[in-house]
């Protein structure tokens, strides 16, 4: 049902309460301002624009046409009604009729609550409206004796009783007078409850207890204590009407305690599986069992794999739980069904073994395993095992009973024949291992497949499973026939010596492989002379294959001479391209070194190294060995040439000394020669003074010497200078 309209729709439907124009719907709802309800009003999606409102902004008349031919199709409120009583815990022991009544009442109204919002689509808080409103105009349909207990409801009140429903507080719809006194005497209030707690412990410890029993273990336990608080101990006829509230009330934790088994069975919380295989082969739940029967080579063992979706089961007869069997259990199972999507086992030691490991994920199939301890997150396959024990294991010749009851009964059973003088065997054991296989394979093919399961909609497992459209994934046979093939002891790997790959006590010879490799091994299981090698455990790139002569049926020496042949060509074939360098000069004992060399030229061949800075080093004995070794060429001494740069300064200095000195300055020695013709910071600071000293005495200067005192009197030099000149006088100018 359309539950948003625009005006032009409101318009169109002329319900009452309503103007029978889009115009006038506008208007209604401007006068009435709905826009002030954003919840309830948006924008249209579409061409063209505008607004669609909720229809609970309507007025219940409206409201009431419109959604008549949905109230109309709650018909099954009935229903909804007895089933949320059915639903609802029993009543508190003591509860009055009157209680009881209206709590069944108010349960109905509930319950065709939940119908009315389910089927409308409505969010809660607008259904509720809309159902209060309906309900108090007599349009819901419910029982005629619950209308008459509730007449008139409200939406607060009922949104109360949601509330207590949801919380699991059903009891609170009931008006019970006695309850502001119920739990309130002696046996429950005394010592903080302790006295109901002991007597709950004691009938735990064994169920057979008589409740004058318990009632006699509390008087000798709080006797004593009740006299000294001046508290009276109720009867024996009061205490067994407690006791039998009390296990009323703790009924569940107290089989738990004594009866985990059954607990688990009866009323643990348990839940579909339906959301887990949304199609066929989605999801197989494996497990396995003894079976209820004995055969002539002993008790084995039956595993089942059930496809959820459909049912449908596999059944593989095993005489040990191994992993072996839970690969011929698949391989039985996806040769017929196809490869499924997940399997769920159990933590046992079959189903995490490495193999069986390794197949499912070969497959591609994701492995599930269930919590440890907790069967019940495999019910359905659990509940199948049972299926089989109590349907097929009891038509077996050698069946041995489901438990200590049934086998006590076949054993009398034979006693019984035995007084009579006849020769029987309980059990009777006729059957091998085989004949167990058969009638499983025929009674699930035969029998189970064809009966109807309530947990598939009253379908056949054959005709569930036939119905399914979806595509199956199917594999070649022989190729699961290879990943089905076992892994020897330890991890399965193994290293090829020169005796070839050992496995136990024999070598098997592999070819195309050389010693010192390592490689994954498989069992052929049709052929014990032969194992598969791979390059791993995923077993995705083979290797090839081993032979040992002994268990082939081979000649040792003819087997070991064609592994020798082998491998002398793959040896051969590995350096013969080696070798044709070698012979062909292409590589030499210099080759390397080579290599190296004009590797390092080539890398030093862009690089130039810049003239280092040096100074000629010379003492007396090096000149003296100079003077001998031109000698010994036939070579007279001579002195070394100048540089262009000392021959000039050199002519300078020669310059210098022909010129004649200053008149101020004293005649300089003849033996005295200038080594530089630039003055230091001391020497222009003397010139300085001496020119100051001339201007001082009133003595002329040139141009050039002026020039020089005034740019020299401001500069940072003469400054520098000062400080010294002044602390240390002439020193300061040496």
């Amino acid at each position: 049902m359309k539950m948003w309209l625009t005006s032009a729709e409101l318009a169109d439907l002329a319900l009452p309460g309503l103007p029978a124009t889009k115009r006038n719907i506008n208007l209604l709802a401007e006068r009435e301002d709905w826009a002030r309800f954003a919840a309830l009003c948006r924008p249209r999606a579409g061409r063209g624009g505008g607004v669609e409102y909720h229809v609970s902004l309507l007025p219940i008349a409206a409201r009431v046409a419109y959604l008549g031919a949905q109230a109309e199709g709650a018909a099954d409120a009935n229903q909804a009604a007895a089933e949320a009583i059915q639903a609802a815990p029993e009543p508190a022991a003591g509860t009055g009729r009157a209680a009881t009544l209206q709590l069944d009442a108010r349960l109905a109204v509930l319950g065709a609550l939940r119908g009315f919002i389910r089927m409308s689509g409505l969010k809660q808080t607008v259904a509720v409206a809309t159902f209060v409103d309906l309900y108090n105009l007599g349009r819901i349909e419910t029982p005629a004796w619950a209308a008459a207990i509730v007449g008139r409801l409200s939406t607060r009140t009922v949104l109360r009783w949601l509330s207590a429903s949801r919380e699991g507080g059903t009891a609170r719809l009931a008006v019970d007078k006695g309850a502001g006194r119920r739990g309130q005497g002696v046996l429950d209030a005394a010592f903080d409850g302790e006295i109901k707690h002991f007597a709950l412990a004691v009938h735990s410890m064994n169920d057979l207890y008589t409740a004058r029993h318990i009632f006699a273990a509390v008087k000798g336990e709080f006797g004593a204590r009740l006299a000294a608080a001046g508290l009276p101990l109720p009867g024996l006829r009061a205490f067994e009407i407690r006791m039998k509230a009390w296990r009323q009330e703790c009924a569940a934790g107290l089989l738990r305690m004594m009866d985990p088994d059954g607990f688990r069975s009866k009323m643990r919380v348990s839940g579909s599986y339906a959301h887990m295989a949304p199609h066929l082969n989605a999801l197989w739940q494996i497990d396995a069992s003894p079976v209820d029967a004995l055969c002539i080579d002993g008790r084995h063992s039956i595993y089942v794999c059930i496809d959820i979706w459909s049912r449908r089961i596999s059944l593989f007869v095993s005489k040990t739980p191994r992993s072996i069997a839970v690969q011929m259990l698949m391989r039985k199972a996806i040769l017929a069904w196809g490869v499924p999507d997940a399997v769920k086992t159990d933590n046992g030691s079959d189903f995490v073994a490495r193999a069986t490991v390794r197949l499912f994920d070969r497959l591609g199939i994701e492995a599930i395993r269930s919590n440890a301890f907790s069967p019940w997150e495999k019910g359905v396959v659990e509940r199948n095992i049972r299926t089989f024990q109590t349907d097929c294991a009891r038509m077996l010749t050698g069946f041995v009973g489901h438990d200590v009851a049934q086998r006590k009964k076949i054993e009398g059973r034979k006693a019984f024949s035995q007084r009579l003088g006849q020769d029987n065997d309980a059990f009777n054991v006729t059957m091998t291992g085989e004949d167990l296989q058969a009638i499983c394979d025929q009674w699930a093919d035969g029998i189970y497949a064809h009966h109807e399961h309530g947990g598939i909609g009253r379908m056949t497992p054959f005709a569930r499973a036939a119905s399914s459209t979806r595509m199956i994934r199917t594999v070649d046979a022989e190729a699961l026939a290879v990943l089905l093939m076992q892994a020897p002891s330890g991890d399965g790997y193994r290293t090829v010596s020169k005796q070839g790959v050992r496995i136990g006590e024999f070598h098997y010879q592999p070819m195309g492989i050389l010693p010192g490799e390592r490689v994954f091994v498989t069992l052929d299981p049709a052929d014990k002379g032969t194992i598969w090698l791979f390059a791993d455990e995923a077993c995705d790139r083979p290797l090839g294959k081993a032979v040992n002569a002994q268990l082939a049926g081979i000649d040792p020496a003819a087997l070991q001479a064609e592994r020798a042949a082998l491998q002398a060509r793959m040896v051969e074939e590995q350096v013969a391209q080696a070798k044709a360098m070698v012979r062909a000069k292409r590589v030499t004992d210099r080759t390397v070194l080579d290599h190296r060399l004009a590797q390092a030229a080539q890398a030093s061949g862009n690089l130039v190294a810049f003239p280092a800075r040096s100074e000629i080093h010379s003492t007396p004995a090096l000149d003296a060995g100079l003077e001998i070794a031109a000698m010994r060429r036939g070579e007279a001494p001579m002195a070394a040439p100048l540089s262009a740069s000392d021959a000039a300064l050199m002519a300078q200095l020669e310059a210098e000394q022909a010129a004649p000195a200053p008149p101020h300055q004293a005649p300089r020695p003849s033996n005295v020669r200038p080594l530089r013709d630039r003055e230091t910071p001391q020497q222009r600071y003397r010139r300085w003074l001496e020119l100051h000293a001339r201007l001082e005495a009133g003595e002329p200067v040139t141009p050039e010497q002026a020039a020089f005192y005034g740019g020299f009197a401001g500069s940072s030099e003469k400054r520098g200078l000062d400080g010294l000149y002044e602390e240390f006088g002439e020193a300061a100018l040496r």
